[in-house]
């Protein structure tokens, strides 16, 4: 049964957001006996709530509050009110993400000392490596049942990634498959397996998909050490005349402001909400925000290398027909300078309803060009690629103060500009994810500039010393000790690999060390 804590109970967690980092955390904390209050500014949708169909569903799910963008990014001239295609829900982006799962390289880890100096990238090394982490990705796949992993079989190849497996054979690649994904390929978890309807990214209306909407947070509740309040905006974070955190004011479901008292606080409202609210959190004693003594909260803003390639044929594909994410090329993710960049990129077949087709193939663009690959939607097949950007620390999110949300917040302005090592990037994986389809007969290829971005990452970075970051290798801020950030704001880097699982596995060792630490009465 769900628990209900008092405002007044200063022994609690509290807790700033349910996805990937908030979520996992919150039940972690609470199947130790630990008592959680996460606070959720989005309502909660489960999979019967969930809607087949594109617009309604961003509609229904999607946090569309107020936020501005600058930079060269493409983003911000097509999509200025929409840096980011995340969920406002309970579960977070859990509800929308694709699956994909995969484990950091070990060379990643250390991206300052793999790849020597890169003039205007931030690049610095994690405080922590592959060997230290292995045991916290063993259970993270656990926990997702993530498939290829742990003696599971495989998803199932659609048509879309049947074209993309034959063009990748042809070009000699051997690193191809259907995935390590978090969808259950056999019945698993108390949750039955992919009946490949495609609506991936509006929420698995089979609860195939792992969401923390419906397996970490009720698991959670049950327990009797969790609670969660759902559309429960926070606006700041208090602490006392010692510097340390004593709980958070928030705006309730009906707009009154309450204030939740904590013995810890843990964010992870995602890399544009976590700083905001450290930034919006400025006192007397903290005037430039909380944890911010290295000015590095908000910097080092990264968002993957990312654009995708559609390809055109003269047989129908129906891309649309199963998994959104139905395979993966990974042989151009290592780590070859000779290629013109450092790190690498991942190939991942995408597919798009109609109306996203439209809204993102070529924003504002029109007539025959447009119109006749529209034309050939029954044709086509598409490849998202995503690859490791280089943080710079003008790349940042910061407070516009000439423009407030609902509550009279200032809002997050999201800068970000391309580094030439994205850029040399995304050229190279244009070319390649062309070829793939042209290897396999396509009439017409289609590179496309990137979306509005899901994967969020940096602004409060893990660093071992406190000057260059923002949080310790537990994601503890250095600043403040009872202060956590368990979120992929806490990313060194970025990695080329979709960043879910290492926030999840991050998020069960940091709840071992809450624990720990809690018990020995140190913080």
């Amino acid at each position: 049964m769900a628990a209900v804590f008092d405002l007044n109970d200063d022994s609690v967690v509290v807790i700033i957001g349910t996805g990937a980092g908030g979520g996992v955390l919150a039940n972690e904390l609470a199947q130790k006996g630990v008592n959680v209050v996460a606070l959720e500014a989005g309502g909660r949708y489960l999979p019967e709530d969930y809607v087949n169909d594109e617009w309604e569903s961003f509609g229904q799910l999607a946090w569309t509050d107020p936020r501005t963008t600058s930079g060269d990014w493409r983003v911000a001239r097509d999509f200025s009110g929409l840096p980011a295609w995340i969920v406002k829900a309970v579960g977070g982006t859990t509800t929308h993400w694709a699956g994909a799962s995969l484990r950091f390289q070990d060379h990643e880890w250390k991206a300052a000392t793999s790849y020597g100096p890169v003039q205007g990238a931030n690049l610095l090394d994690w405080p922590i490596d592959a060997a230290e982490m292995a045991p916290w990705y063993d259970k993270a796949e656990e926990k997702l049942g993530v498939t290829r992993t742990g003696g599971r079989e495989g998803l199932p190849g659609s048509n879309n990634y049947l074209v993309f497996e034959k063009g990748a054979r042809a070009l000699g690649y051997t690193e191809v498959h259907t995935g390590r994904m978090a969808i259950n390929s056999a019945w698993n978890d108390d949750r039955m397996a992919c009946q490949q309807t495609g609506f991936c990214f509006q929420g698995c209306k089979w609860g195939a998909k792992w969401s923390s909407a419906y397996t970490d947070i009720p698991r959670g509740e049950e327990t009797g050490h969790l609670e969660v309040r759902e559309r429960a905006h926070v606006a700041r974070i208090l602490h006392n005349d010692e510097g340390r955190v004593t709980g958070v004011e928030y705006f309730d479901k009906d707009g009154a402001l309450q204030m939740q008292k904590a013995r810890i606080v843990c964010v992870a409202g995602n890399s544009f909400e976590s700083p905001r609210l450290l930034l919006n959190s400025a006192s007397a004693m903290f005037p430039d925000g909380l944890a911010n003594s290295s000015g590095q909260v908000g910097r080092n803003y990264m968002r993957h290398m990312t654009g995708s390639v559609y390809g055109i044929f003269d047989k129908p594909v129906r891309m649309w027909r199963g998994t959104t994410m139905a395979g993966i090329i990974q042989d151009e993710a290592r780590h070859d300078p000779s290629r013109g960049f450092v790190g690498g990129y991942e190939m991942e077949t995408l597919s798009l309803g109609i109306p996203f087709m439209a809204a993102f193939l070529d924003p504002g663009g029109w007539g025959r060009e447009f119109t006749s690959a529209l034309d050939a939607y029954e044709n086509m097949a598409g490849m998202w690629l995503v690859g490791e950007d280089m943080p710079q620390e003008t790349n940042r999110v910061t407070l516009n103060h000439a423009v407030t949300d609902q509550w009279g917040l200032p809002v997050a302005n999201v800068h970000f500009s391309d580094h030439p090592n994205d850029v040399a990037m995304r050229a190279h994986a244009y070319g390649r994810g062309q070829a793939v389809y042209e290897a396999v007969g396509a009439t017409r290829t289609l590179p496309t500039p990137p979306y509005p971005s899901t994967h969020n990452l940096g602004t409060n970075r893990m660093s071992e010393h406190a000057r260059d970051g923002v949080v310790n290798r537990w994601g503890q801020t250095h600043d403040i000790p009872n202060l956590f950030v368990s979120d992929g704001s806490q990313f060194t880097t970025g990695a080329a690999e979709n960043p879910t699982l290492t926030i999840v596995a991050l998020a069960i060792r940091q709840a071992d060390h809450i624990a720990r630490e809690m018990s020995a009465r140190n913080i």
